[in-house]
């Protein structure tokens, strides 16, 4: 099996997921590396060591193939599209498919205030957790965004069928049921679509089973 695919954990490590996802949702044959991760200590901190050994960059995910090494989600993504062409990674239409890039790399450059006010845990569920105003309107545009996709493309998925957007987008959904986000109709039907997928139950059910713990990213 020549593609491999490096990352720290399922439950804590969002853009690890996302790479993941698409491997596993579109049937892409491929050996999962999972790297060292402390657990608690004194510092809290995920190991990088073993990380560097893959890519400088020091983190994850990375994609092996062969003697090719690919960092940085969205690229491993794109290199996956290439790859295969005939997987409708992305949507078939060039409209469509600079729209479902343009939102995939907005999630993937932005909302920084969403990322460190909540971060990823799977496991997880919060009553009444509170945030600012910065992270609200993260929360506003990110519904903002899927609504005008979903209105367009009717659903379920945000351009019709499941693509690589939806697949940066799944980690976002898992934030907002760990921290009880409270999501317009529309946005929660497709959060529902979404987690109904058999490659995010079966995420899903190997982070809850995961036994690290690392204690920042448990409020």
């Amino acid at each position: 099996m020549s593609l491999k695919l490096l990352i720290a954990n399922k439950n804590y490590s969002s853009w690890s997921v996302r790479a993941m996802l698409v491997l596993d949702h579109f049937g892409i044959p491929y050996e999962l590396v999972r790297g060292r991760v402390r657990s608690v200590d004194v510092t809290n901190e995920i190991a990088t060591e073993w990380i560097t050994d893959w890519s400088g960059a020091g983190r994850v995910p990375v994609l092996r193939d062969g003697d090719l090494t690919v960092w940085e989600s969205i690229a491993i993504i794109e290199y996956l599209a290439d790859k295969f062409p005939a997987k409708p990674i992305w949507p078939a239409n060039p409209r469509t498919r600079a729209l479902a890039r343009a939102v995939s790399a907005e999630m993937h450059a932005g909302f920084a205030s969403l990322r460190n006010e909540m971060p990823m845990n799977a496991r997880r569920h919060y009553e009444d957790f509170r945030y600012g105003a910065e992270t609200a309107a993260d929360i506003a545009r990110i519904q903002q965004m899927w609504s005008d996709c979903l209105a367009r493309s009717g659903g379920p998925f945000l351009f019709g069928a499941f693509c690589a957007a939806d697949a940066m987008f799944a980690p976002v959904i898992s934030r907002f049921r760990t921290y009880g986000v409270k999501m317009d109709s529309v946005s929660a039907a497709y959060a529902d679509a979404v987690w109904e997928l058999p490659a995010v139950k079966a995420w899903l059910a190997d982070a809850a089973a995961e036994q690290t713990v690392i204690a920042k990213y448990e409020l």
